[in-house]
């Protein structure tokens, strides 16, 4: 079948090489796409709003269209697929309010019994500035809207929880949710839905802030490692009474989920807890995940499509995933661009996914946040681990921040030691 993919970042990079996998694709079609993708997908440029990317779907005549980010979900692109009679693997603008407002999210959640943490929404300033100067500390004040997994501050003192909610009012019509910090272990946990089931990829782990030790602000996400281990009753309880009672919800609510759900969790002591869902594949995480995939990822997308997902379709190799991300100096505030890249050859287990990159008069550059996404997979964490390193360290740019301590939460290590960096580069 000929499949689009739409987006352009590392996500996409490690769909459109999942696919390149996959016996039933023929062709392989990405707006915008990036220079990375181009060996084995044709790039289409152009925007990704609902009427463009239907348009270019009816004129390529495409079986199977995949859509990556959560901006062209929100805005409805599926619902545009879905009346031009076109295959569309992803959730309807309704079903993706589920990422796209975490107001409504969080209610949804409240009305389905969904374990979450305890949490108040507001709509205007001054009524969350008297509500979060009334909480205890560390408090977690989270921008209601779209901001790609950093509209979240973790205040530790009143005038971070101040400055976080002041910023998040100064556009109009905001709306904010302010919850209370939970502990434990986070996971990620993707799902293929077909609307009535959910069927599990192995649990990861994302890193969030930009320095090692788990400090400074909150970016995309700075590295993963799969699967993260969690234990038998955790996953039945995130199955049963998360993944499965939120399919049900949705479907009895007239907007049924189809696509991967991402559910971002907490193992707190009182078990799993929803810390935000997302309404389509994480980003690293993606690029972690599906390299270990094996069976044929257009397949199960149609199959999600059509209703007809299946737990046997869904197969991944016995091997453990790690990713490093290679972000920009100054991100996530001021990433620089138009640094000169050079990549190194990989070797097979092993990819550099490309998300913020360009080409200039020839020369790859950098063009966004995170830059790149280093994947390597072997039989163990610690292994993948080391081979992700040292692949990282021969992919190094000018600047490049890069965080040492990438699966150090459960105790793996690299099976090589890390290089001594400068404090300007470090984190």
């Amino acid at each position: 079948m000929k499949v689009l993919v739409v987006g352009g970042g590392g996500r996409e990079h490690a769909i459109v090489e999942a696919l390149g996998r996959a016996q039933s694709v023929s062709e392989i079609l990405c707006t915008p796409g990036n220079p990375g993708m181009a060996q084995q997908a044709r790039l289409i440029p152009g925007d990704q709003s609902p009427d463009s990317v239907t348009a270019l779907a009816l004129v390529e005549r495409a079986d199977l269209v995949i859509v990556g980010p959560e901006a062209p979900l929100a805005a409805g692109v599926v619902d545009a697929l879905q009346a031009a009679g076109l295959a569309a693997f992803g959730p309807t603008r309704a079903a993706a309010r589920i990422e796209g407002d975490k107001v409504w999210s969080k209610a949804f959640m409240r009305r389905h019994g969904i374990p979450t943490a305890r949490h108040r929404s507001f709509a205007g300033l001054d009524a969350a500035l008297s509500y979060a100067a009334a909480q205890p500390l560390p408090l977690v004040v989270k921008d209601a809207g779209l901001r790609a997994g950093k509209g979240v501050t973790i205040a530790h003192t009143p005038s971070e929880a101040e400055a976080a909610l002041r910023s998040i009012f100064e556009v109009p019509d905001a709306q904010t949710v302010i919850e209370e910090f939970m502990t434990g272990q986070e996971v990620t946990v993707l799902a293929f839905c077909d609307g009535v089931r959910a069927v599990m990829l192995p649990p990861a782990q994302d890193h969030k802030t930009i320095f090692a030790g788990d400090v400074g602000p909150m970016t995309g996400g700075m590295g993963v490692i799969c699967p993260f281990p969690i234990s038998e009753a955790d996953l039945s309880q995130v199955q049963t009474g998360i993944l499965d009672v939120t399919l049900r919800g949705m479907s009895q609510e007239g907007f049924p989920y189809v696509g991967v759900l991402y559910a971002g969790l907490m193992l707190t002591g009182e078990g799993p807890k929803v810390v935000e869902f997302n309404a389509r594949f994480g980003d690293p995480e993606a690029e972690a995940v599906l390299p270990l995939l094996d069976s044929d990822l257009a397949e199960i997308a149609l199959a999600c499509v059509r209703g007809e997902l299946i737990a046997q379709q869904v197969r991944f190799r016995e091997e453990a995933s790690a990713v490093i991300i290679l972000a920009a100096p100054g991100y996530p505030a001021t990433p620089q661009t138009g640094i000169p890249l050079t990549l190194p050859a990989v070797s097979e287990g092993e990819h550099i996914f490309q998300a913020g990159t360009a080409l200039d008069a020839g020369q790859l550059v950098s063009s966004g946040g995170r830059v790149l996404a280093v994947q390597a997979s072997a039989p163990t964490l610690d292994a993948a681990l080391g081979r992700a390193y040292r692949l990282a360290d021969a992919a190094h740019f000018a600047g490049a921040q890069m965080r040492r301590d990438i699966g150090a939460r459960i105790g793996a290590r690299p099976d090589s030691p890390p290089q001594v960096v400068s404090p300007e580069t470090a984190g």
